[in-house]
């Protein structure tokens, strides 16, 4: 992270030293001896791989491994500016990984490397960066996936808040897999792989500004296992997205707009936890309207629901894997949820924000 479009990595990171500074100053962003020292020490240190290469101005990939899965590239980025940075289930860090290998792994690819670029608060805790970018690491090992390239910043006090990550993925798409709102047809089976709204009612939690005390952990994590033993199990799958900001009601309204048809849901079969239902009572908040970052919505052949659903089940984070509705040619464009008390309402997708800064 040495200056504007330049690699994560120092040039000559066989002279590193060892980062004395406690806290980040403006100069660790200057592009001098003190930035050279917080990229290797921080950095450089955590996310060292053979695919670093030279560590030249860009990360250079062998093709062979992206054709040796697939014959197209899935390319995406994202941006983290979760508050807090560090919560109850992961911090931004690994968010930052995993919501990029996700977003590879919802459209059927094999997430394969990532890079990273950082906007560091002057001030912030270099112990703080440190735990971070372990993080990340573990993600990354976890996921099968490499940090390979990055840049970082240094701003002001008061011009950030701590630490924002962005990060960029690249994957390959095996042959064959095609995956879209499009292929959906009316009478397919729509699944989620567990309880909803866990990180959406986790952040505010840990925000400590409502007083609200409650055992509940984010479903932050990698989704790669649960997809591709879905489409293992139903290899005609239509479609699979992950229901991040905005929740599952927002993920279904973009569907339903985009497939041409209409998404019918039973109440009763949402998986919700008794804590996050408690605290949306609190609050007056939807459950359907609550961020997730490890669950995401698939639209089946009805006649596959329950091996896929069984597949999903089989593994950690999927154990709570149910079937919560239906594709159906009626109300085109729209959701509509029969609820528990016997009769029905439509869900629109979310109108502003529920909560700021959620990932």
């Amino acid at each position: 992270m040495t200056s504007p479009m330049k690699p994560l990595i120092a040039p000559a990171a066989t002279s590193r030293r060892s980062l004395s500074a406690t806290k980040v100053t403006l100069a660790h962003g200057g592009g001098g001896r003190a930035m050279r020292d917080l990229i290797d020490d921080v950095f450089v240190a955590a996310f060292a791989n053979p695919d670093m290469g030279d560590m030249d101005d860009q990360a250079r990939l062998d093709l062979a491994r992206f054709t040796a899965i697939g014959d197209r590239l899935a390319f995406t980025t994202d941006g983290f500016v979760v508050d807090p940075v560090e919560f109850p289930g992961g911090d931004v860090g690994k968010l930052a990984v995993y919501g990029t290998v996700n977003d590879l792994a919802v459209g059927g690819a094999r997430p394969l490397h990532l890079s990273c670029a950082v906007i560091i608060e002057e001030g912030a805790d270099v112990a703080l960066l440190r735990r971070l970018a372990a993080s990340m690491r573990a993600a990354a090992d976890e996921c099968g996936v490499t940090i390979v390239t990055g840049d970082t910043k240094v701003v002001g006090r008061g011009q950030a808040d701590k630490v924002f990550i962005t990060t960029a993925g690249v994957g390959a798409i095996p042959a064959g897999r095609m995956l879209g709102t499009r292929r959906v047809c009316a009478g397919d089976a729509i699944l989620v792989n567990g309880p909803i709204g866990d990180h959406g009612a986790t952040i505010m939690a840990a925000r400590g500004d409502m007083a609200l005390e409650a055992d509940i952990r984010s479903d932050c994590r990698a989704l790669t296992p649960l997809i591709e033993a879905l489409l293992a199990a139903s290899p005609d799958t239509r479609f699979i997205r992950d229901a991040t900001r905005g929740g599952i009601a927002s993920t279904l309204s973009e569907l339903a707009g985009e497939a041409g048809l209409g998404i019918r849901l039973e109440e009763k079969a949402i998986p919700v936890r008794e804590q996050v239902r408690g605290i949306c009572e609190i609050l007056g908040l939807d459950p359907l309207y609550l961020a997730n970052e490890g669950t995401f919505i698939a639209a089946v052949p009805a006649e596959a629901a329950a091996a896929a659903v069984a597949a999903l089940r089989a593994l950690p984070g999927g154990e709570g894997a149910a079937v919560i509705g239906r594709a159906t040619a009626e109300r085109p464009g729209g959701v509509v949820l029969d609820t528990v008390f016997g009769g029905s309402r439509i869900v629109d997708m979310l109108f502003g924000e529920q909560l700021p800064r959620i990932c």
